[in-house]
């Protein structure tokens, strides 16, 4: 026999899909990337090194797929706006042969698709089906996958099949367990990786220095112009395009220097749209026009207001739950404007008031919990703070937070002693290769720093020096010169 069948009761079918919508919500960071290697192994720009227009196309792709799979995993995020993406990709024995537009003569061809998954699981099988690439190797990421969902995805039998090794040695077809494992070990290491793109990176980054100073330039004089805290920007924007942000506030600041004043110790923030965000940073919408602008920095004194009595607020919850501490993290949450947030916490706060809950005041002193608007049960995060939804049942709260408290103040000393170490290993780390600049993306943990970083110390890397080197999911030279590199980089042989 060729194969082992399992055969699967039509009564289950209902269950086992359910369980997966269930586990399709819990799918980690990293299974995810994991999942998704084979994607990476076709699209990654370093095989687009004879052809500058595919591969810098790839590379914008990549990067606003990243900022799609961190907002997937911010709880409490409420929808996220499509997103499409444009991809070259290599021809590979997995999509050979897939109805789609055919290989070129240099061997990619385009694959164009909107992302609007609302979780981490359908948008990998997405991504995947849309570039004909397997999805068989999913399985094996949890036992609690099943095949039903994929035949959602990709019409496959109604009953999971696993072929024994002998099938392929007889009809001559690919295994997809011996392509995958061929991806792992043709996956590229740092060091290889570092020696064929050392050199262009620091070509970019040299070209892009006049840039970078009068970047620095701007912002200071913007800074005291205005008597800002900060000058921030959400996305990655490369350094000319931040530039031309910069010149534009400098033109309207010329002509309404006084309206502008009203944002005096504020931070601006330039994102996807104008207002002022929940932790009260001015957000400035970079497809607005001055026109808009203007009306943002003259309404500042009524939003000053609102933040007010959105602190008063969170201080109210805080006293009906014994004094934990209600927070925003930027990391962690969507973006909200202030308002979104304010309807929130009114939400929220209006409900438990109705429902008292007995805490004993003071008793969660020292702790915190973050809002989403997810109608889920509650969760203890493991830096220590508690997910909260707002529409979860007052008595199960009260039970959850009292059975977590402890686990929650061990959770934030361990989060504290992990920041410790990772500035000590970043410090250390810049200082060992000389960097100029060593840094993460949102999405990468503390946890995965510190291992990052240990590593690297362990290597001697002199492509390194000067340069300024970002942590992330993916290999990549960016525009400017940094460069990235994924915080579970390997050297040597390959490990799955």
């Amino acid at each position: 026999m060729f194969c082992h069948l399992r055969p699967m009761r039509r009564s289950s079918k209902k269950k086992i899909f359910s369980h997966w919508f269930v586990y399709s919500r819990t799918l980690s960071g990293a299974e995810a990337v994991n999942a998704l290697r084979p994607f990476y192994f076709a699209v990654h720009p370093d095989f687009f090194g004879q052809h500058p227009r595919e591969r810098e196309i790839n590379e914008n792709s990549l990067k606003r797929l990243s900022v799609y799979l961190e907002n997937l995993q911010k709880p409490g995020f409420k929808s996220l706006k499509p997103t499409q993406l444009t991809f070259y990709v290599r021809g590979t024995d997995q999509n050979s042969s897939d109805g789609h537009e055919p290989f070129s003569t240099s061997g990619f061809r385009a694959v164009k698709f909107t992302l609007h998954t609302r979780d981490l699981l359908s948008t990998v099988l997405y991504i995947l089906n849309s570039c004909s690439l397997s999805i068989e190797h999913i399985q094996s990421l949890n036992t609690n996958v099943h095949s039903q969902p994929l035949k959602e995805a990709k019409r496959m039998s109604d009953r999971p099949i696993k072929w024994d090794k002998s099938y392929y040695s007889f009809t001559g077809f690919k295994d997809p367990e011996e392509d995958l494992e061929q991806v792992s070990r043709m996956e590229t290491t740092l060091t290889s990786w570092l020696d064929n793109n050392g050199k262009s990176a620091v070509k970019k980054l040299k070209n892009s220095l006049p840039l970078r100073k009068e970047l620095d330039r701007l912002k200071d004089e913007l800074s005291h112009q205005l008597q800002l805290s900060d000058i921030r920007w959400q996305r990655s924007w490369g350094i000319a395009h931040r530039c031309s942000q910069l010149h534009s506030l400098g033109r309207l600041a010329q002509q309404n220097l006084e309206t502008l004043k009203k944002a005096k110790g504020c931070t601006i923030l330039f994102t996807d749209r104008s207002g002022v965000s929940a932790v009260g940073h001015v957000m400035l919408g970079t497809m607005d026009v001055h026109h808009h602008w203007t009306k943002l920095f003259e309404r500042l004194p009524s939003y000053f207001d609102l933040q007010r009595k959105l602190m008063l607020l969170e201080d109210q919850i805080s006293y009906l739950l014994g004094g934990i501490q209600v927070v925003y993290i930027d990391e962690l949450q969507p973006v909200l404007t202030l308002e979104e947030y304010y309807s929130l916490l009114d939400v929220f706060y209006n409900r438990i008031l109705k429902n008292r809950i007995p805490f004993h005041p003071q008793s969660l002193r020292g702790l915190q919990m973050i809002l989403n608007s997810d109608r889920y049960a509650p969760s203890l995060h493991e830096l220590g703070h508690f997910n909260i939804p707002v529409l979860c049942d007052p008595a199960n709260l009260q039970w959850f937070i009292l059975t977590k408290a402890q686990q929650a103040r061990e959770n934030m000393k361990r989060k504290e002693e992990l920041k410790i170490m990772e500035n000590e290993l970043i410090q250390a780390s810049t200082k060992k290769f000389s960097l100029e600049k060593l840094y993460k993306e949102p999405s990468i943990s503390s946890i995965q720093m510190v291992d990052c970083c240990k590593r690297l110390l362990e290597e001697s890397l002199p492509y390194l020096h000067g340069m300024h080197l970002c942590v992330s999911h993916f290999y990549s030279v960016m525009q400017d010169g940094d460069l990235c590199i994924p915080w579970n980089w390997k050297n040597g042989e390959a490990i799955k």
